[in-house]
């Protein structure tokens, strides 16, 4: 008998040949109307123990313990290594503190792309109990204002660390290293199909995301300080959260794009084969316009975002060791299946 899972049920189908139904179910296609089922019982899902609550603190720490003198960020302008990255972080959370924000209160950030210093603060964020709330330095005002209220943002760190006062007050708490429960960021949807929507993700579950990533890609040769890993996506979009804690993860070293660059397709592939990148999360349109030289050093590609096309898919799995296709909208932590 053949078997098909749906809404916990189990039914058992006739024994047509595999492909007519079977293979209908795996690639989500509907059986026949009128094909007979008989109600056998409840499917048993199983699944891992749970892994243990952390922060993404508690991870950065854990990183930066283990590799205090290896690159964690490099912009181009300036190298980072991971106790220069904590050194820097503390003072801005020190500034931050000062101003009376701390745990439990949000704070917007909005610092040019491709800049270590954009990195900072949002680690600086983290780091003293609050959530960030990132809004794209590109984006118009009016949706930087709409997110900034609506997330209740009390103040906002932007280009050179310049920290401005919203008119909601802190909480006056003061700096608490964050618990697993609490807000990591809150991240708003595009508003394509109506008004902004926040959605804020914990860092109980931010982390088991990242370890989830970590447990999945590589297993073989796991990612680690000789990796440096493409940060080219907005922070704005939950997917970037994936680039950085890729890197922060596993000691390989955040390599922020120019948005100049990221723009501007073919030139992009380029500059990922003199900067030495081996992991890239992407769309597949824009990994369409690379080569399979300017794609030879990577070795984890992770596509999301869009449909990739079958002959694109093929194209690149023949090219890198480890193509992922991911999807995930950003309610549920930035990848729901991959």
């Amino acid at each position: 008998m053949n078997w098909a899972a749906g809404s916990g049920n189990v039914a058992f189908l006739p024994r047509p040949p595999v492909p007519s139904v079977v293979g209908r179910i795996a690639h989500g296609q509907p059986v026949a109307p009128g094909t007979p089922r008989r109600l056998v019982g409840k499917a048993v899902y199983l699944s891992a123990p749970p892994a243990p609550a952390r922060t993404l603190i508690d991870i950065i720490k854990v990183t930066a313990a283990r590799f205090p003198a290896v690159a964690a960020i490099d912009d181009g302008q300036r190298i980072l290594t991971y106790g220069e990255l904590l050194t820097e972080v503390s003072a801005l959370g020190t500034r931050l503190s000062g101003r009376g924000v701390g745990w439990g209160d949000r704070v917007g950030v909005r610092v040019p792309s491709g800049s270590a210093e954009l990195y900072v603060a949002i680690l600086s964020v983290l780091a003293i109990g609050a959530a960030y709330v990132p809004v794209d330095v590109d984006d118009p005002e009016d949706r930087a204002e709409l997110v900034w209220a609506e997330a209740g943002v009390c103040s906002v760190i932007g280009d050179q660390h310049r920290l401005t006062a919203r008119p909601v007050p802190p909480r006056g708490v003061g700096p608490r290293h964050p618990r697993p429960s609490d807000d990591a960021w809150i991240i708003f949807t595009s508003g394509s199909t109506g008004t902004p929507k926040g959605v804020a993700v914990s860092h109980r579950s931010a982390a088991a995301f990242v370890d989830a990533e970590a447990r999945l890609f590589l297993p073989a040769r796991p990612l680690g300080p000789d990796d440096r890993v493409l940060a080219g996506l907005s922070v704005a979009f939950d997917a970037s959260c994936e680039e950085m804690w890729l890197a922060w993860r596993h000691g390989a070293c955040l390599v922020p794009a120019p948005r100049s660059l990221v723009k501007g397709g073919a030139e992009f592939g380029d500059w990922i084969t003199e900067q030495g990148v081996s992991v890239v999360s992407t769309v597949p349109t824009l990994a369409g316009l690379w080569t399979n030289e300017q794609l030879s050093g990577v070795r984890l590609l992770i596509l999301g975002g869009e449909a990739c096309p079958p002959e694109l898919a093929n194209r690149l799995a023949a090219t890198c060791p480890e193509v992922w296709n991911t999807y995930g909208p950003t309610e549920t932590t930035v990848v729901a299946c991959a």
